[in-house]
C-alpha cells in the first residue's frame, strides 16, 4: 500500500499543523520502528529536518537528509528510508500548484521565461542561509504553540518561505520549476502520467496529482490523448514490461510489479492480448 501523506497529515488528529486553502504545515516525529516505505503526495512539499536522518530515494538519486537540511519534493511517488541512530523530527510544508501560481502572480520579479519542453528533477535540494534557518525556527515555535494561529499570519509565513527560497541565487533551478507550473494542461497531465505510470495508483490518485476531479481528469485526458486514462496506463505499462523483458534479468513476477500490475495473472492475460504470447514465451522467442 502506498500512503497518501498529504491526506494522512491533513486529517490525522495527532500532529501539530496549520491548515490553509492551498497549503499545510505539519510538525512530524517519526516512530523509530518505521524503516523503508513508499508514499505519494498530491501536493508539492518542503521537508526540513529538525533532528535525525532520513533518505529520500528517487530513480535518479538518493538524498541523505540530516538536521538542518531541506528538500523541495514535487508531487508524485517516492520511497523513504529511516535511520535509527536518533529520533527523527521534521517540518513538512505542503503547497498546491495554485499557491505557487498566486505567489508568482503577486511577485512578478520572480517570473522567468523557461523552455516549454524543459524537464525537471522530481526533487530539489534547498540551499539555506542564516535567514532561512531563522525562519524555520520561528515557524517551529508557532507550530508548538497551543491555540489557534491566525490564518493570515500562517499564510505570511508560507510566503516568507517562498521569498527566502526565490531570493537565494543558489535556488535558481527551483525558481525555474516554480515558473513551470503554468504549463499547458496537456503537458501537465503527460508529465504526471509518464512519471508515475508504473506505480499502483488508482485513477482518482492520478486525478489528484493532476489537480483535477476524476470526471474532469477523464474528460481532459480524452480530449488531449484521444483515449481513456485506463487504456493509456495499460498500454504504457505493457510497453515498459516488454522493455524489461528484453533488457533486464528480472523475473516475470518482478517485471509484473515493476510495471504497475497488481497480480501476475492479470499481467499475463494483458501481455498476451497485446503481444500474442505470454511474457515467458515472448522472452524466449526474442532471446539470443
Amino acid at each position: 500500500m502506498i500512503v497518501d501523506v498529504y491526506q494522512f497529515f491533513k486529517h490525522h488528529p495527532r500532529y501539530n499543523k496549520l491548515v490553509g486553502d492551498d497549503y499545510l504545515f505539519v510538525e512530524y516525529k517519526c516512530p523509530l520502528n518505521v524503516e523503508k516505505f513508499k508514499l505519494w503526495t498530491e501536493s508539492h512539499l518542503i521537508t526540513f529536518v529538525i533532528s535525525g536522518q532520513k533518505d529520500w530515494i528517487t530513480p535518479q538519486k538518493t538524498y541523505e537528509l540530516k538536521s538542518g537540511d531541506a528538500l523541495f519534493v514535487r508531487k508524485g511517488v517516492y520511497t523513504t528510508r529511516q535511520h535509527f541512530e536518533e529520533d527523527y523530527c521534521v517540518m513538512l510544508f505542503f503547497m498546491t500548484d495554485d499557491f505557487i501560481k498566486k505567489f508568482l502572480l503577486d511577485n512578478e520579479n520572480f517570473v522567468r521565461k523557461i523552455d516549454a519542453q524543459e524537464n525537471f528533477n522530481p526533487v530539489f535540494e534547498i540551499h539555506s542561509n542564516p535567514s532561512f534557518q531563522s525562519l524555520m525556527e520561528s515557524i517551529f515555535h508557532y507550530l508548538s504553540q497551543s491555540g489557534n494561529i491566525p490564518q493570515n499570519l500562517v499564510e505570511l509565513k508560507f510566503q516568507e518561505l517562498l521569498f527566502n527560497i526565490a531570493l537565494n541565487p543558489r535556488n535558481k533551478e527551483l525558481l525555474h520549476f516554480f515558473n513551470s507550473v503554468n504549463k499547458s494542461v496537456k503537458r501537465e497531465i503527460e508529465d504526471v502520467m509518464i512519471k508515475n505510470f508504473q506505480y499502483d495508483l488508482k485513477l482518482e490518485d492520478f486525478a489528484k496529482l493532476c489537480g483535477r476531479s476524476l470526471s474532469s481528469f477523464k474528460r481532459d485526458f480524452k480530449t488531449y490523448f484521444d483515449t481513456t486514462p485506463s487504456k493509456w496506463l495499460s498500454n504504457r505499462r505493457l510497453e515498459h514490461a516488454k522493455t524489461l523483458l528484453l533488457g533486464s534479468d528480472l523475473s516475470i513476477s518482478e517485471i509484473c510489479f515493476e510495471s504497475g500490475f497488481k497480480n501476475a495473472s492479470h499481467f499475463n492475460r494483458a501481455f498476451k492480448s497485446k503481444y500474442a504470447l505470454p511474457p515467458n514465451q515472448f522472452k524466449s522467442a526474442h532471446s539470443g
